[in-house]
Parts: structure tokens; sequence; C-alpha cells
């Protein structure tokens, strides 16, 4: 009897231990949590069941289905892609909204200089510049073809600017005599020589060309790293990121805490584990970023495309006052080089070159300044764009960093008891692994094949590596060809050639073109002593400066 007692009252006690051990293990709080989150499970476990079903998380005793633990890798999927574009939202609209402004900046400061000119020289120059406007407005298209991504050569499109004027005016200037395709074609071929528009094509040249390389090639970068943003941030996550996503984030539920949160460290590991190609892309995105910074100085100095731009009608204005005011010598060397023109007669009115070009541009004062373009000045635009990439370095290896906050993922203490460490709730040991996949050989989270880089991020790297080498070369002075995707193809080749840092002293960056020897076939020097002026020099610049006047009227 007693033995029986015994018996009974031992069944009694292991009944109530049964009890309270049911009530620490019931699963109420797993389904108000995934109801919170919005899952819809066909059936949530009341209590704990056996978990010999489970895959990820630990088959012990679980609050988790297989239905469950399958729609939570799902979940971990969509988790960490929108993780990864979250964090990087700000560095790709950053691109996206700056390569735009700068865009935008550039045309529309083409468009105001080009509408600025005209209208000065209408006002100015009246009838005969509107006769001869196509030289100018070739000139503005082949700027614009040539900042959008076309194949244009700057130095010999300027180059061909000058020759095209120099015909055209020296045709006006000389409307007494019959100048002929051929003739123009003899008279191009000495414009170095005979200098007509005095220093100003040198100058002009070695400023547009300059500016223009760095505006070009610093827009194109934006243009690259906003691609690079935008594809990278699109990340595809392999089977271990996302099994590891899921022991992360949704195995606590499994384990009947769905409100703790992983610790620091332990979603340090998982994600450098799941970012380890992302990782890879860092040094050359950084060797980018102070390319960029480079060319942004470019725009900021005497290179300046909006300080050089906007008073280029006072210089070519300049350029033509020269040629007016050494008509009759330049007429006269032109002559000697090429021959002399067959005579048109004379029909013409005697109205004096003066009158002509009786208005004289002056350059503009501080308070004149046009209207910038796109509401803004450049200056403006790189002191803002200078700051968000320099904010922008080392992005792509502190990513993990970024995502690995309080307020997304983790409890934000890497020393915390209280965190999920991937098996209970408790302090994480292992140690934090270092940036790229290389360094996740030993990965307790996450395992990455190191033996196979991922080929779309090479890819990337690639393309940062060739825009790189593009901005280093713009950044003293030089373009080399660029392929854009928006337009035929690029790369002038233009620039002044420097090998090193080029001087930033404008004036100073074209050299003189060599003196070539006078000939027969050739503009004569005036030190030359078979080219002394002839008696019938007088009557000829006299004839010379009639039969102008008489066009131009």
């Amino acid at each position: 009897m007693l033995r029986l007692q015994t018996i009974i009252c031992t069944f009694s006690l292991l009944s109530v231990a049964a009890r309270a051990d049911f009530k620490a293990r019931n699963c109420s709080e797993v389904r108000e949590a995934c109801i919170g989150k919005g899952f819809s499970f066909a059936h949530v476990p009341l209590q704990e069941i056996p978990g010999e079903h489970l895959r990820v998380c630990s088959q012990g005793n679980t609050c988790c289905t297989q239905e469950m633990e399958d729609k939570f890798g799902q979940q971990s999927k969509q988790d960490f892609e929108n993780l990864v574009d979250e964090t990087s939202h700000v560095l790709r609209s950053t691109f996206v909204s700056r390569h735009k402004r700068f865009d935008e900046f550039f045309l529309e400061l083409l468009e105001n200089t080009e509408r600025s000119l005209n209208e000065m020289f209408v006002r100015t120059y009246g009838k005969p510049y509107m006769q001869n406007s196509e030289v100018f407005e070739n000139l503005f298209a082949e700027l614009k073809r040539y900042y959008t991504g076309g194949n244009v050569n700057l130095e010999e499109m300027l180059n061909d600017f000058w020759s095209r004027l120099l015909e055209r005016m020296f045709t006006l200037l000389n409307s007494q005599y019959v100048i002929t395709e051929d003739y123009l074609e003899c008279i191009s071929k000495y414009t170095d020589q005979l200098k007509p528009f005095g220093d100003v094509p040198r100058k002009l040249k070695a400023q547009v060309t300059r500016a223009f390389i760095a505006a070009r090639t610093f827009v194109q970068g934006l243009s690259v790293g906003r691609e690079v943003a935008l594809r990278v941030s699109k990340v595809s996550s392999t089977p271990a990121c996302i099994r590891a996503m899921t022991k992360m984030l949704y195995c606590p539920f499994c384990h009947g805490m769905p409100s703790v949160k992983p610790c620091k460290n332990y979603c340090l590991n998982v994600m450098k584990g799941c970012l380890a190609n992302q990782a890879d892309l860092d040094p050359e995105w950084n060797l980018y970023i102070d390319a960029m910074l480079l060319v942004a100085q470019r725009l900021e100095g005497p290179f300046n495309i909006e300080s050089v731009m906007e008073p280029i009608d006072v210089k070519i204005s300049e350029a033509i006052m020269n040629m007016q005011d050494n008509t009759a010598e330049v007429s006269y060397r032109v002559f000697q080089g090429c021959g002399q023109p067959k005579p048109a007669g004379m029909t013409r009115s005697t109205r004096g070159v003066s009158d002509v070009f009786n208005a004289r541009f002056r350059p503009y004062s501080p308070e004149e300044r046009p209207t910038t373009a796109a509401g803004t000045s450049l200056d403006r635009l790189v002191i803002d764009i200078k700051e968000k990439l320099k904010l922008s370095k080392k992005f792509w290896s502190n990513l993990p960093e970024e995502m690995c906050v309080e307020d997304r993922v983790t409890t934000g203490n890497a020393t915390d008891d209280d965190c999920w460490n991937g098996h209970s709730k408790g302090r994480y040991f292992p140690e934090v692994q270092k940036d790229g996949l290389t360094n996740q050989v030993n990965n307790p989270e996450v395992g990455v094949d190191i033996t196979r880089p991922d080929t779309f991020i090479r890819q990337q790297i690639m393309a940062l590596r060739v825009m790189t080498n593009k901005l280093r070369n713009a950044y003293n002075g030089n373009d080399i060809y660029f392929q854009d995707s928006s337009d035929e193809g690029s790369g002038s080749g233009s620039g002044s050639g420097c090998t090193e840092v080029c001087p930033t002293d404008t004036d100073g960056v074209a050299s003189e073109a060599p003196v070539v020897e006078a000939d027969r076939s050739g503009p004569v020097d005036d030190s030359d002593p078979l080219c002394t002026p002839s008696v019938a020099l007088p009557t000829i610049l006299v004839l010379s400066t009639l039969a102008f006047n008489q066009q131009w009227r």
C-alpha cells in the first residue's frame, strides 16, 4: 500500500511540473508577432512541437511548422534586398540628382551663351553678321555635340572655326576681287602664320578645350557613379545568405522569442558574408571618388566652363576687331602668299570700314553678369557635390555597419547579453570578420565560396577603373576615347597633351605655332627682304578699303 501511494504522489508531481513547463513554452506570442508582420499561415502551433522537420532553425522543440520556416526564408530574401535598397538610397539619389543638375546646367549654359552672342552680334554688326551667322551656329552645335558625347576633336573644330571666320571676313574685306574656293583654301593654310585675330584664338582654344574636357568628363563620371550605385544596390542573394538571414531574423520566432533582436556582431558577420563581393568594389570606388574630386577642382579654377563661356562673345568680338585693325597688312600678306585675285569691278558705295564696326564690346562688370544657368551657379553646384562625394567614400565596405543598426536589425549593443546569437538569447562570441571576399573563408555564419568572385561586381569594378583613368586624364587636360551609350562615340583626343599636372595659367597653355619660312607659295614675313612693299602697295590698300566698304554697306 505504501508503495502504491508513493507512485501516485510521484505521478502527481510530474503532472504539475509538466503543466508548468507547458505554460512556459506557449507559442501565443509567436502567433501575435506573425500576424503583426503580415504573415498568413495555415497553422501556428499553440505550444511547442518537435522540430525534426526544420532545415534552418534548431530541430529541438519549436513554435514553427515547415510552412512557417519556408515562408520565413522567402521573407528573409526580401528583407535583405530591402535593407540594401534602403541603406543605399541616399547614395543612389545623390548621383541621380547631381548628374541631372550638372547636365541641365551645362546644356543651359551653352544655350544662354549662344543666345547672348547672337543678340549682341545682331545689335552690334547687323546684316553682315546675320548673313554669316551659320559660322557661329556651327561652333555652338559642335560644342554641344562634343559635350553630349559626340566624336569631336575640340582643337581641330576650333581651328576650323577661325579658318571659316577668316575666309568670310577676308571675302567681305576684299569684295573688289573674285575670291574663289581654291583661293580661300590657300588662305586657310596660313591662318597660324597670319594671326589675323591676334592672340585670341590661342588663348580661347586653351580655355575652351580644358573647360569642356573637365565638364564633359565630370558629367560622364557622375553618370558612371549613378549606374554603378543603381546596379550594385540591386543585389542577388545567394542561398547561403538567405539561410543565414533566416536564422538571424526568424529563428527567434521558432524559439518562442519573436521580440529578441540579433546581436550586433552576429549581424555584422552575416552581412559581411552576404555582401562580400560588394565590399570588393570599395577600393576602386574610393579611387574613382578621389578622381572625381580632382576634376571638381578644375570646375572651380581657371578652367571653369561658366567663366570661359559667358564672355565668349566679347572675346570673339575682340578677335574681329583685331582683324579689322590689321586688314591692310593681312590682305597684303595673303596676296603675296596666294597671289593677286582677279578684280571684280567696283560698283559699291565707299562707306568706311570703321563705320561698320563702330561699336566695340566691353567686358561684363560684376553687376551685369548674365543670369546663371539652371537658376544656380557652377560654384554652388561644385561645393555641394564635393561634400556629397566625400561622404560616399568607403560606402560599400561600410554597408554592413549601416545595415546592422538598432533601428534596422540589431539591439545596437555589441556586448548585449539579451540578444539573439543564432542559437539562443545570450552574448555572441565569434570574432567579426574583415571586409571582402577572401576574408570570408572562415565566416562562422555564411558559407562563401571565395574562389568564385561575382562576375557582375567585377564588371562594375572595371567600369569604375576605366572612368577613373579618364577622370585623371581630364584633370591633366587630356581627353581619351570614351564610348558613350547615349551617342555614337566620343573622345576627341583633344587637350594640351600634358602627362603631368599642367600649369593653371591659361595664357601659357598653348605654345606659339612654329614660324614657317616664307616662299612663293605662302604668306611672306615682313622682315623678309624679298617682300619689301612695291610702289603699287598704296594703290592696293586704297582699293581694298573701298571695296570692303562697298560690300559691307
